[in-house]
């Protein structure tokens, strides 16, 4: 008897997140429909941080290791939150012949601090907010200008391609060319 209780609140609990998930119903398991089990709501997979995203992201490697060679990833690692207007690796491949791995040497660590900074506006700023400003101060200290035409928008001379990638810390804006400060 014990043996099909644990079963049933078993098949009960993964039927509820099943349902949660939008794949199933109790009532299209007779067994879990049968014993009704309380099953607190649980989180599958928790946002993961900005940094982790990125990583987990594949299209931008190039800004990974740029974090990385910039001493950000605890900070951007951090509580925040920050929104990040995210290039992807084919944003950096516009760049100048040469560009990335300059940037990327540690006696331009400064340099590459300053435009990865640029690229950071503290608080979490949805696409719905970042429509209706003109400009945003940065973490560099700078300020990016925001344009909307035509139900696109402009971060400086970059396009947003993506929008809300929501992290655990902030929001991530994916765009298609690399700002400068």
């Amino acid at each position: 008897m014990r043996i099909s209780k644990l079963v049933c609140g078993v098949l009960a609990a993964v039927v509820a997140i099943a349902a949660t998930l939008g794949s199933a119903t109790a009532a299209e398991c007779p067994l879990a429909a049968k014993k009704s089990v309380k099953v607190r709501a649980v989180k599958l997979a928790e946002k993961k941080d900005i940094v982790d995203t990125a990583v987990g992201a594949e299209a931008f490697t190039t800004l990974v290791a740029a974090v990385k060679a910039a001493g950000l990833v605890d900070t951007l690692k951090g509580d925040g939150p920050f929104t990040v207007f995210a290039p992807t690796d084919e944003a950096f491949g516009k760049l100048p012949e040469g560009t990335v791995e300059t940037l990327l040497k540690p006696e331009n660590k400064d340099k590459l601090v300053a435009v990865l900074t640029y690229h950071v506006v503290p608080g979490k700023v949805m696409a719905a907010d970042v429509v209706k400003l003109k400009k945003a101060k940065t973490v560099q200290g700078g300020e990016v200008d925001i344009a909307v035409a035509d139900g696109k928008v402009k971060v400086d001379n970059a396009n947003v391609v993506k929008t809300d990638i929501e992290c655990s810390n902030g929001v991530i804006h994916v765009i298609d060319a690399v700002i400068l400060p």
